[in-house]
């Protein structure tokens, strides 16, 4: 027989097992980062900066004001702990997990040489030069090689054809990214960046994805198979006998919730045999859009009923909740979201605008501005100036001039 799991539980065990309800450290140092890190299993990036780098909220979220040095030591250089690769979207993962992605660095190289996209096949003595190029002078930058190429004499090629070789080798795993520089990736062979029992050590396709699946059911707590297949962005033909096994071990558990359907059915779910089933979460946090929570927007919508669309890239007119707004996480509910910006040249942490959403209780604005705060200390600000904009500006304005 099936366990039926709430609505309301599944959204606690959800926030449980993304590390939300326990107490924010005073100090938070390495040992709650690298905590962070190993419980979410990646860390996606994206290159808006507008409040802060996307890499660096989720831990903020859950741990508050770290010192993001001890991040960037974790994730640049030879000896970090974390390496970028293509995860889910482009991500830092931990080192150990890199040999279970050979199955992805396979679908690359397929695809790198087959008729629609052969640019490697194409282009094989690019990547033997720039292989040459990383292996005589070290860790550069795609910028750094043109310029190399164009000082002397010798081969040369476009830029775009200089970088897009790259990130193509990049992701068939001739490359690693060890660094960046004004968020330009740093390139390297991997033997220059990666212990060499990790070049050597992937296991069977089958049990790289069954690892990632596992990963992925301990880091959500409890999932449909498209939430699991989301995570590292597999197929879902890559994911159900994953997910097979795992039951038949007893890793994962089958349940229902009522309210999850797949079109007019039930949709299967499962819950990691080592999530905990909290009967509350006491919890006040800001989210990056590209956190694990609410990346996956089906999901989100399942289990929050927040409808969340980035509007980056929509026409400013046409915005309606404002270009970078961050969701707000109260207790076991997705209460508000916030459009946040930090002025860095007037030390000031700007609310563009503030939306309750419908469901929000009474006293969003109160338990939201300590976050705010924390947020503006964390970012080196000292003022928090509410532009007005959204039924919260108002509420979160009184809030301030009482705090």
């Amino acid at each position: 027989m099936v366990d039926v799991v709430s609505p309301a539980l599944a959204r606690r065990i959800a926030l449980a097992a993304q590390g939300f309800g326990r107490p924010i450290p005073a100090a938070p140092g390495a040992r709650a980062l690298g905590g962070v890190v190993d419980r979410l299993g990646l860390l996606q990036i994206d290159s808006v900066n507008v409040f802060e780098r996307s890499h660096y909220l989720p831990a903020f979220s859950r741990i508050g004001g770290y010192d993001r040095a001890a991040l960037d030591r974790l994730a640049w250089g030879r000896r970090g702990r974390l390496v970028e690769y293509w995860a889910h979207q482009a991500a830092f993962i931990p080192r150990e997990l890199w040999p279970m992605f050979e199955f992805r660095r396979e679908e690359y190289r397929r695809s790198g040489t087959s008729e629609w996209g052969g640019w490697l096949s194409e282009n094989r003595r690019l990547a033997d030069w720039l292989r040459a190029e990383l292996a005589a002078n070290g860790p550069m930058p795609a910028s750094a090689i043109e310029h190399d190429a164009n000082e002397r004499r010798g081969p040369w090629w476009g830029w775009s054809d200089v970088k897009r070789t790259l990130e193509w080798m990049f992701r068939t795993g001739e490359v690693v990214c060890v660094d960046r520089r004004r968020f330009e990736r740093v390139y390297a062979l991997p033997e220059q960046a990666l212990d060499p029992a990790l070049l050597d050590a992937a296991p069977a396709g089958a049990d790289q994805v069954r690892t990632l699946v596992e990963r992925a059911a301990s880091a959500l707590g409890i999932a449909t198979a498209a939430d699991l297949a989301d995570y590292w962005r597999m197929k879902s033909a890559q994911v159900r006998p994953a997910v097979a096994d795992l039951v038949d071990a007893g890793v994962l558990l089958p349940v229902e919730v009522p309210g999850w359907t797949t079109g007019s059915r039930p949709a299967p779910a499962w819950l990691h045999r080592d999530a905990r089933r909290p009967r509350r979460i006491e919890a006040a946090a800001l989210l990056s859009p590209f956190d694990p929570v609410v990346w996956f927007r089906p999901r989100a919508e399942r289990l929050f009923d927040f409808h969340y669309r980035i509007e980056i890239y929509t026409p400013e007119p046409q915005r309606r909740f404002g270009y970078y707004s961050l969701p707000v996480v109260i207790d076991d509910a997705v209460v508000a979201r916030v459009d946040l910006k930090s002025d860095r040249a007037a030390g000031v942490l700007r609310v563009q605008s503030a939306w309750a959403e419908p469901h929000a209780p009474a006293g969003t604005a109160e338990r939201l501005v300590p976050e705010l705060r924390r947020a503006a200390d964390w970012q080196g600000l000292g003022e928090i100036v509410v532009a007005g904009r959204g039924d919260l500006s108002p509420a979160i304005a009184s809030a301030l001039a009482a705090a």
